[in-house]
């Protein structure tokens, strides 16, 4: 008899369950999109028609939908409701992500806390902890409520049984990962018990109008660990961001279906837990009553937050035939940059062969373009030992051919600066309305900007350090 041939039905079929690619054979690494081990067998589905059901309720004219069941409520923390956007809504899905011991713990914690009251019952779910730990992190941070009930659970079915037990209006999981269902094979925090253990709580959270905050893991890249249809399925992506060696944390919206992903809100984490910033300017400003050669201030927008912060250079005769170039808080190619700039441009010579040291201050991140310009001038001052004027501020794109190119929110810029007192400003042309009894100087390239200088001192070469010393 002769053999049956396999049909495409019978024949297996290879899915990426990260972005859905399909093959006939099994890679080890998704040609795609890249990732590895996300290839796995599925059968050929049978071609099947779904008949019309029963709806569960009927469609209705837009302008007629009950807009006020998805009224934000407060967290009690301003900050992230800043970045929510108001607040939780009925029924959303959050999704907090962020490394090891940045404080999101601690920050969910504070707000299961405060969002606790008569009306609204808070349950906070952890898989890492035993309840016991976690108690002695809220006595800490004084985060004790009589509505606020806490378990120590890993099982997908005892976590919808305390739902059930509880009814609360708000569900905090930490974390995501280490929860698995019973009923799906695979380890904790493996792609199919994400994807099960996140729809469940989905589902939950929808039928029930309650609020759910899920902590999640981060990969060494940055990445949220995970399938990426977990950042599909929540209504909002929540980034904690910031240097373990520093207090300021960030948290960052990346995705949000209830408002704009362009507010940042701003934590201070000390001993006590972890308390929010209304106005964090302060922490990377370095107040002093002489000014000091290489620092240069500039104003950064985290969102549509507008932060002023200090850029700081320094610069020191090379020992070794390759001058060091050292970067803390700034992007190194951006450095590099104005160093190249500077010196073709701007005619410092002093730069090539020394050690450069570049750094801001308070432990904040400056990566945007409109910080150049405080760069070249911390660089500048810091090669000819001049300092800058006090109370300046530098705001500008600075570009290969030396101009000082526009920037976005320069007015927003210019106001923060005048709040906390600057009063003279360095800007590229045409700024806009600016803020009365402040001197702003529109400059066209470096060459104008260095011009703050004071007058006579110039960049001293190498050659010229050593015969002064």
């Amino acid at each position: 008899m002769a053999a049956r041939t396999k049909t495409a039905k019978d024949r297996p079929s290879y899915r990426c369950t990260e972005c859905g690619w399909q093959t006939a054979k099994w890679l080890g690494r998704c040609p795609e999109c890249q990732a590895w081990g996300t290839v796995e067998e599925y059968g050929a589905p049978a071609v099947r028609t779904t008949a019309a059901g029963r709806v569960s309720t009927s469609a209705l004219p837009i302008g007629q939908v009950d807009a006020r069941q998805a009224t934000a409520r407060t967290t009690g923390v301003d900050e992230l409701d800043r970045v929510l956007g108001g607040g939780l809504v009925p029924g959303a899905v959050v999704l907090l992500a962020g490394e090891p011991g940045v404080g999101k713990s601690t920050l969910l914690l504070d707000v299961a806390a405060k969002a606790a009251s008569d009306q609204h019952r808070t349950l906070y779910v952890t898989g890492e902890e035993s309840a016991s730990q976690v108690r002695l992190r809220a006595d800490r941070i004084h985060a004790l409520s009589d509505h606020l009930y806490l378990a120590a659970e890993t099982d997908l079915s005892a976590v919808l049984g305390h739902l059930d037990e509880v009814k609360p209006s708000l569900l905090i999981l930490d974390s995501v990962q280490t929860v698995a269902s019973p009923e799906i094979d695979g380890a904790p925090g493996g792609m199919a018990q994400v994807r099960e253990v996140a729809g469940a709580l989905i589902r939950a959270s929808k039928e029930r109008g309650m609020s759910t905050l899920l902590v999640g893991h981060v990969t060494k890249d940055g990445a949220i660990a995970g399938p990426r249809l977990l950042e599909h399925l929540v209504d909002v992506v929540l980034h904690f961001e910031g240097d373990r060696h520093a207090r300021l944390r960030l948290v960052r919206g990346v995705k949000n279906r209830y408002g704009t992903t362009d507010e940042v809100g701003c934590f201070e984490l000390h001993d006590e837990g972890i308390t929010g910033l209304a106005d964090p300017s302060g922490l990377f400003l370095t107040r002093r009553d002489v000014a000091v050669p290489g620092t240069c201030l500039t104003v950064t927008l985290e969102g549509r937050r507008p932060l002023v912060a200090e850029v700081q250079a320094l610069t020191v005769d090379s020992q070794i035939p390759s001058p060091r170039r050292t970067t803390s808080g700034l992007e190194t190619s951006r450095v590099s940059m104005m160093l190249a700039v500077l010196e073709q441009r701007g005619r410092i010579s002093a730069l090539g062969k020394r050690d450069i040291y570049s750094a801001t201050v308070g432990g904040v991140k400056l990566s945007e373009p409109a910080a150049d310009l405080a760069i070249a001038l911390a660089l500048a001052s810091a090669a000819s030992d001049s300092p800058l004027p006090k109370n300046l501020v530098a705001i500008g794109e600075v570009g290969l051919a030396g101009e000082v190119r526009r920037v976005t929110g320069v007015q927003r810029r210019l106001a923060e600066a005048h709040r906390l007192g600057f009063t003279h400003a360095l800007v590229p042309t045409d700024p806009g309305k600016v803020p009365a009894g402040m001197k702003v100087t529109e400059v066209a390239n470096v060459g104008e900007a260095l011009q703050v200088l004071p007058r006579g001192r110039r960049a001293r070469t190498p050659e010229e350090g050593q015969g002064a010393g």
